[in-house]
């Protein structure tokens, strides 16, 4: 087609058409602020230098870390090109920049070098926003967040943001004005929700991918690495999974009074998170839990008075290498991501037996417990206010009583089999006395 509406401004409630174009695929530049490379940039800028997308070299280092992110989307995006071209158009602003698209110029690219004579791969198919001179005037800032966040949610194959770079990117997004609420009803999974559901959507998101960020600022603030966002996730096996699921457990303990429930006082609350964040940066236990469901399992680790005094002795770890272990042979020191290595080698024992105590100990305590709870919850069941025998099927009513008389059956033998114990452990403490 030679015209397409895409999702800008009020183009799509009036109808209003733009023009197809097919641009030289060398006049088109990768734009920096891309939701999908998020946690890279802002990494790179801050350890090294601002990124200039009008460099060349710049723009190579912007395509090095696209071509990083997802190797396997991008393969499966360059056999889709390869065998059936580009099907959507790409939106860019009138000087170049990819609004969307940005993998397909990088793909395109690629197969240019095996086939440089294919026309089918020197042209992108466009649609060019206005300029200064146009009708409506070039985009805002905001507006141009709005469209990578619609275009987000569209398919052709494109790559899903992983949760930590969608998280940065959320939050770059607040920067231009686009707050939270915003950003998600351009989701078509939450746009026509009722106000009460949306909240509870908005509360979930909140908790996904904000609160987890937060943790993630928190944990380089405590190494020293203030926005090194590329030590802490690459691809997905990053360790974004464990904050996600600590971050959880850290919104409980700034309350207060569910500070009280898990028999937290208010001066714990550091050392136990110096404990998480350096589980999280051992991050490979060598046991069969992984380190988000030792996350998970902290609030139960940490409510047993036993897991909890064996976890909280690798709080006494060191946070840092000693200075001629951070350095090669060259005299050079090692980058963070090999310091951190050399770190969770050298404390590999000490915080994977603690760990494991910890869980061995949880474990045991829930085997203990496990016939009483089972009793309480069948209890709980039949004392349910919706058990009302006046509200059953009349078909349903042999089947009832017949389940009455086997709970009443298995109840008896139950209580003998207690009883006997008991007995049992009166006459042990009657002889060891």
């Amino acid at each position: 087609p030679a015209t397409t509406v895409i999702d800008f401004r009020d183009d799509q409630n009036v109808g209003r058409e733009r023009n197809i174009e097919l641009v030289p695929i060398g006049l088109l530049r990768y734009r920096k602020d891309n939701g999908r490379i998020a946690s890279d940039i802002a990494s790179y800028e801050h350890f090294s230098s601002v990124l200039n997308e009008i460099s060349k070299e710049d723009q190579k280092k912007i395509r090095d870390f696209l071509w990083e992110k997802d190797p396997e989307k991008t393969s499966e995006l360059l056999n889709s090109i390869q065998h059936l071209g580009q099907k959507e158009p790409t939106i860019i602003t009138c000087d170049g920049f990819l609004i969307n698209g940005n993998r397909r110029k990088m793909v395109m690219e690629e197969l240019l070098k095996p086939f440089p004579n294919n026309e089918k791969y020197k042209n992108i198919k466009v649609v060019i926003l206005p300029g200064k001179n146009d009708e409506g005037g070039p985009p805002t800032l905001l507006e141009i967040e709005q469209l990578e966040n619609r275009y987000q949610y569209y398919s052709e194959g494109k790559a899903e943001y992983y949760g930590f770079d969608r998280a940065i990117s959320m939050r770059r997004k607040f920067g231009v004005g686009m707050n939270l609420r915003e950003q998600m009803k351009d989701d078509p999974q939450f746009a026509n929700l009722d106000e009460k559901d949306f909240k509870k959507e908005l509360k979930k998101t909140t908790a996904d991918f904000l609160y987890p960020l937060d943790c993630v600022d928190r944990y380089l603030s405590y190494l020293g690495r203030d926005f090194l966002y590329d030590t802490i996730s690459k691809g997905r096996e990053g360790r974004w999974e464990a904050f996600k699921d600590y971050s959880k457990f850290y919104q409980q303990l700034k309350d207060e009074k569910k500070r009280v429930k898990f028999g937290i006082s208010e001066e714990e609350v550091g050392n136990i998170e110096d404990v998480a964040f350096k589980i999280i940066r051992k991050r490979d236990l060598q046991i069969s839990r992984k380190v988000h469901d030792i996350m998970r399992d902290l609030p139960k680790l940490i409510t047993n008075k036993d897991s909890r005094k064996e976890l909280l002795k690798i709080k006494k770890i060191d946070l840092t290498l000693p200075k001629d272990e951070c350095l090669d042979k060259d005299g050079n020191e090692y980058d963070v991501l090999e310091i951190d290595r050399k770190w969770g080698k050298k404390n590999a024992e000490t915080i994977i037996r603690q760990v494991k105590k910890a869980t061995d100990l949880l474990d045991y305590k829930n085997i203990k417990e496990k016939p009483i709870n089972l009793l309480e919850d069948a209890l709980d069941k039949l004392n349910h206010k919706e058990m009302n025998p006046e509200n059953i099927n009349i078909s349903d009513i042999p089947k009832a009583m017949q389940s009455t008389d086997d709970i009443q059956s298995r109840a008896k033998e139950l209580r003998s089999e207690f009883y006997h114990y008991k007995k049992e452990s009166k006459k042990l403490n009657k002889k060891f006395k």
